[in-house]
């Protein structure tokens, strides 16, 4: 199951890129709506939150886009306990 070995802020304050131990896709996924993730196994839930704004999944990394407001502190544990979940 693959880990985030760090979290890396952007120059956006809204998204936040997520470093995995390792890769989770193939080829660079986006997700910019809960339609598109319906049924991904790591953007569907993410969506969930309905704090998510964009979804972006390329090998060995996660980029996820909040909304404006929403708070870090409650979108970082949900993305871990995801990965958790790919086993």
């Amino acid at each position: 199951m693959p880990r985030v070995l760090r979290y890396e802020s952007t120059p956006n304050p809204d998204a936040l890129k997520l470093i995995l131990d390792a890769p989770v896709s193939e080829r660079p996924q986006s997700f910019l709506s809960a339609e598109d993730a319906a049924g991904d196994a790591i953007a569907g839930p993410l969506f969930e939150l309905g704090t998510v704004r964009a979804v972006l999944i390329n090998g060995d990394w996660v980029s996820v886009n909040k909304l404006p407001g929403a708070d870090w502190k409650s979108i970082k544990p949900v993305c871990e306990r995801v990965l958790d979940a790919l086993g």
